[in-house]
């Protein structure tokens, strides 16, 4: 199979021949025919996660149908198209898992990270932790469900009952959860990078009540705020957005430092939050949410050979929705 593969040594992935995998117990073999290109992917090749396994073929939001299975697997056949998320495996007993909030184990497996992903034609997956995808959607547009989505619904979700919501950063996550937002009947503020009128006219087309640079206040105070983007200064400037008894979730896996502001700022019982991961009860409640709205994926498809630009295009903000490498 051709795969694009991480070595350690450099921010660029190189095309490589390399046998296809084979399912052990438990395990999907997929033949891939999109997988979306995240930002985490881009923190595990700029070496802001500094762990990967080495060499490792990034990926994580991988759509494709199943080739074959190992022993032990129920719930899909050969044909089946399904989706594979950043959670690759849990071990199901620690005091997390048993809690439900098995995104919190100290070793999961996560896919394209510590398990190769699907920047390649072929991957493979523990069954457990794949889906089934809403039919109405392309393989390309149903790729930035697995991550984009997932994380913006666990993030939206941490926002409890809010009503005015802002999103931080207008990218693959935040265009798919404002969508969401807007159907559950919230109102959304969304904030660019200054002056980024191509992103603010793209927040407005799916629904934004309002749309500015981060550096611009909302024109109402918010109940809460969703940051995507990877930049600890928003911080307090979403604090300072907030109402009181608002919150600050922070929907990245990365972000840089947070600097210091007054606690008067975060005085009147403001909160701040993190969201780390997913669950698999998130992918089961976000899915179906996806095929009950129908919601509009913007794409901006690449060949696999190209994910070195795709992942250039992320990094330097000319994406607006998500990159998709395509492998048919």
């Amino acid at each position: 199979m051709r795969a694009m593969l991480f070595d350690g040594t450099g921010p660029l992935l190189r095309e490589v021949d390399l046998p296809d995998p084979e399912p052990g117990d438990g395990e999907l073999m997929i033949h891939v025919h999109a997988c979306g290109v995240c930002r985490t992917d881009l923190h595990v090749v700029d070496g802001e996660l500094r762990h990967p396994k080495k060499p490792v073929i990034p990926g994580h939001e991988i759509v494709g149908t199943v080739a074959a299975h190992g022993r032990g697997v129920t719930g899909f056949a050969p044909g089946d198209r399904v989706g594979v998320p950043w959670l690759g495996h849990t071990c199901g007993h620690c005091r997390f898992c048993l809690r439900g909030r098995e995104n919190l184990r100290d070793t999961p497996g996560f896919t394209g990270y510590t398990l190769d992903g699907g920047y390649a034609q072929c991957t493979v997956a523990d069954a457990r932790y794949c889906f089934h995808l809403p039919r109405q959607y392309s393989d390309v547009e149903a790729a930035p469900l697995l991550c984009a989505g997932l994380i913006g619904y666990r993030t939206l979700a941490m926002a409890g009952d809010a009503e005015r919501i802002g999103i931080y950063g207008f990218g693959a996550a935040a265009h798919i959860v404002a969508q969401v937002a807007r159907h559950q009947g919230r109102t959304v503020y969304a904030f660019t990078r200054p002056g980024d009128s191509q992103a603010q006219q793209f927040a407005r087309r799916l629904g934004a009540a309002w749309a500015g640079g981060s550096d611009e206040p909302p024109p109402e105070a918010l109940d809460a705020a969703l940051l995507f983007a990877p930049v600890g200064a928003l911080v307090p400037a979403a604090l300072r957005a907030v109402t009181k008894g608002g919150t600050v979730v922070c929907g990245g896996i990365h972000m840089s430092d947070i600097p210091s502001f007054p606690y008067a700022w975060l005085w009147d019982e403001r909160r701040i939050l993190s969201v780390a991961n997913l669950t698999r009860d998130d992918g089961a409640a976000f899915m179906a949410i996806a095929a009950r709205y129908t919601l509009a994926i913007e794409t901006k498809p690449y060949p696999l050979a190209r994910a070195n630009e795709a992942l250039a295009d992320l990094r330097e903000g000319r994406l607006t929705g998500a990159a998709v490498l395509t492998l048919r």
